[in-house]
């Protein structure tokens, strides 16, 4: 049994129920917005007291997209033995010339050591010793 009517009705809210989202959508977009022109307000005026969200997302020592592979495996294609990531890490400080601290040099060993990991993964490398509590890894 056919019922065009309820068919319709429901179509029509479903339809109101879509434009509505939208319109919310668009305005917690705006409303983001703002909140991040604010605390970039805030930033200017008091660096020290940056709210959580824009410190959440600044990126300490950005390398250049594609620059941390090269390195890596022309850093274990030229050592004579297995190198860790601690040894990989504090190379590449040295040759970007930087200082960093304990936090800083932390987050710069977890990108080279996911760098090792996908490196692994392509089987370009290997890890068959450890070197005190870390891995020594090598080129296949």
């Amino acid at each position: 049994m056919e019922r065009p009517n309820t068919v319709a009705g429901l179509t029509a809210k479903r339809d109101e129920l879509h434009k509505l989202r939208k319109t919310l959508e668009a305005e917690i977009y705006k409303i983001t917005s703002d909140i991040d022109h604010l605390d970039a307000a805030l930033a200017l005026f008091d660096p020290a007291n940056t709210p959580r969200a824009v410190k959440r997302y600044v990126t300490k020592h950005r390398a250049k997209k594609g620059s941390v592979t090269p390195f890596v495996v022309k850093f274990l294609r030229e050592a004579k033995a297995p190198v860790t990531s601690k040894d990989i890490t504090t190379a590449w400080l040295i040759a970007r010339g930087l200082r960093t601290d304990d936090a800083t040099y932390v987050i710069i060993r977890k990108r080279i050591g996911a760098c090792l990991t996908k490196l692994r993964v392509q089987g370009l490398i290997a890890s068959d010793v450890t070197i005190g509590e870390y891995k020594g890894w090598a080129v296949v």
